[in-house]
């Protein structure tokens, strides 16, 4: 570019002045003006470049996350247990309450410590009231004991196998609590040979018989440690996950009817009537647990893999407790067609197999050689099959056009008792009705919920420390990933998330320790579904994140080039005005001197 100023004198009248190291005029700044001007507009652009690749992230309390995650692994979550006792036509000179009191602890003591895991249960967090009713006077330790004197006389205990006539009045005398959470023994010493020990179906159990004070607390502490708060689980039962609940809170229980061969027989049912009366109960009661919902379907041309042959002793078709893992055709039996197939809930299959004619009747020999009584078996974390045998299986496979029957309600309730017991299992619950402990058998008492009070309170613990786990599990995840990626996108949805999963996780830690079982495992259940909602969040999912070198590198071959030629552009300008402005003060300074 031209640059206007005025033009040195070339005469040769001036001997002082020297052209390379001289000049007359002043430099212009119109060249150098120019490079700072493009320099400064480049400067000026890059905070809006910088604002355009920005990453919004929403801030996420990680000091709380640490926190919480630290505090779960550190010390497990014990609930608040409270025992009372009730020793009917003792003795009262024999031993004081306080005495039986401090006996039932220690054993309680030594039970929990050998056999009950840490976490979702009592530990050394539990508190024992008894008292001695002979009937006219009670005798109580000092703890607030709600317990009506000779309550006990207006039964008739002579009436043998009442089990259940039992259960409900004890149920109306022990339940008269506040908060309702207080598991009961009543101790009835009497001179009949037979010593019966039963668990009812709400939060007491009794024991009846010829018993001293030495046996009666052996038996007391094993029902309250074993029974009311690891719920008879045994070695040797389901292991793995806890429960068979999804990481979004619910179960969906898919129930089945196949018909092997439609050619042979086609059955149908009237499930309806089997939802209304035989599962409603059973959803209510594992409502503070998981949201369960009920679906049901017919298939056809489903046969079984596994072979099965016939025995003339037995006559019918077996198959053995070995054909079980082939029995599952996977190919033919098309169970996942739920829309919750595809997410985050957990699928729960129950099968209703009916065999074809070729191998009719179908039954299942366990390894001691007997046959199965249910005729089923269960698949952990799966579900469980049934086999069910129609009543004709020969006349009807004659039949040349087979018509279509329906399984009797009968037939139908049978099937979901087997069916019952079988989701029991699936929670890892006893589902034959007695408990063998140390200290003798103990019967369970079958609830017509499916569950009892004391098993949904002993699902309420485990499930709460379950779910309180997952969370800070999760949480923690989540926290390390996001500082791991400083580009990472973080929505506001993810921060509320986040925020809310740790109050639910605080909320549950409070009930807790209030002893409040189904809040606390409904605030778990919350706790661990913002969790995962937070860490699985499509925005977090949907996009490649990489860091601020990547960013560079990708930039740099646009706006590296031109902003280094600007660079030296102004560098040269400035130089060149620099070294014009010491040849015009050079001349000056000579002209001055002259």
């Amino acid at each position: 570019m031209a640059e206007i100023s005025e033009a040195p004198s070339t005469s040769t009248s001036d001997p002082d002045f020297d052209q390379e190291t001289m000049r007359k005029s002043k430099p212009g700044l119109k060249r150098l003006t120019l490079s700072l001007a493009v320099l400064f507009s480049f400067l000026l652009g890059l905070p809006f470049l910088l604002k355009s690749i920005e990453i919004y992230r929403s801030p996420l309390p990680f000091r709380e996350i640490d926190d919480l995650s630290t505090a779960i692994e550190s010390s497990p979550i014990l609930f608040p247990c409270h025992f009372r006792v009730v020793f009917v036509n003792f003795d009262p000179n024999s031993y004081t309450a306080d005495q039986l009191s401090i006996s039932i602890q220690a054993h309680v003591a030594r039970f929990a410590a050998k056999n009950s895991p840490a976490c979702g249960t009592c530990a050394s967090n539990f508190t024992v009231s008894v008292t001695l009713d002979s009937n006219s006077d009670c005798i109580s330790n000092g703890n607030n004991v709600d317990w009506k004197c000779g309550a006990l006389n207006e039964f008739k205990f002579a009436e043998k196998h009442e089990d259940g006539l039992l259960d409900e009045y004890l149920a109306s005398v022990c339940n008269n609590n506040s908060d309702g959470k207080v598991y009961t023994v009543v101790v009835v010493k009497s001179e009949q040979e037979e010593l019966r020990a039963v668990v009812g179906k709400y939060r007491h159990a009794w024991i009846m018989g010829r018993i001293f004070e030495e046996e009666a607390v052996e038996k007391i502490a094993e029902i309250f440690v074993k029974v009311f708060v690891n719920g008879g689980k045994e070695e040797g039962s389901i292991r793995g996950e806890f429960m068979p609940v999804g990481a979004d809170g619910r179960i969906v229980l898919s129930f089945n009817l196949l018909n092997a061969d439609p050619h042979n027989w086609i059955y149908d049912w009237d499930f309806q009537e089997i939802d209304v009366n035989l599962l409603s109960p059973i959803i209510e009661a594992l409502k503070p647990l998981a949201d369960v919902s009920v679906e049901s379907q017919v298939l056809y041309h489903t046969p079984k893999s596994s072979f099965s042959f016939w025995d003339d002793k037995l006559d019918s078709y077996i198959f053995s407790t070995k054909d079980l893992p082939f029995f599952v055709n996977s190919n033919e039996w098309h169970l996942d067609t739920s829309v919750a197939a595809g997410g985050r809930s957990k699928i729960l299959q129950f099968v209703v197999y009916v065999p074809s004619a070729k191998e009719c009747p179908l039954q299942l020999q366990l390894p001691n050689g007997e046959i199965s009584p249910t005729n089923g078996f269960i698949s952990p974390m799966w579900g469980g099959i049934v086999v069910w045998n129609p009543s004709a299986c020969l006349t009807d496979s004659k039949i040349k056009h087979p018509l279509r029957h329906k399984i009797s309600s009968e037939d139908s309730r049978k099937v979901f008792e087997v069916f019952m017991g079988q989701l029991r299992q699936l929670f890892d619950l006893k589902s034959d009705g007695l408990f063998v402990g140390a200290s003798g058998t103990y019967t369970l008492l079958a609830s017509e919920r499916g569950f009892s009070e004391w098993e949904l309170d002993v699902l309420s613990r485990q499930h709460s420390c379950f779910n309180l786990l997952q969370c800070g599990t999760t949480l923690g995840s989540l926290s390390r990933l996001v500082q791991s990626l400083p580009r990472m996108i973080i929505m506001d949805d993810i921060g509320k998330q986040v925020k809310y999963s740790l109050e639910a996780a605080k909320l549950t830690l409070s009930n807790a320790s209030l002893g409040i079982y189904d809040a606390s495992a409904e605030s778990s259940r919350r706790a661990r579904l913002l969790a995962e909602d937070a860490f699985y969040h499509p925005s977090m999912m949907s996009v490649s994140y990489y860091s601020f070198e990547h960013c560079f590198a990708v930039y740099s071959p646009f706006f590296l080039p031109v902003s280094l030629h600007v660079l030296l552009a102004v560098l040269r300008e400035w130089k060149r005005y620099k070294q014009e402005s010491k040849k015009y003060y050079a001349w000056k300074a000579v002209s001055e001197t002259s």
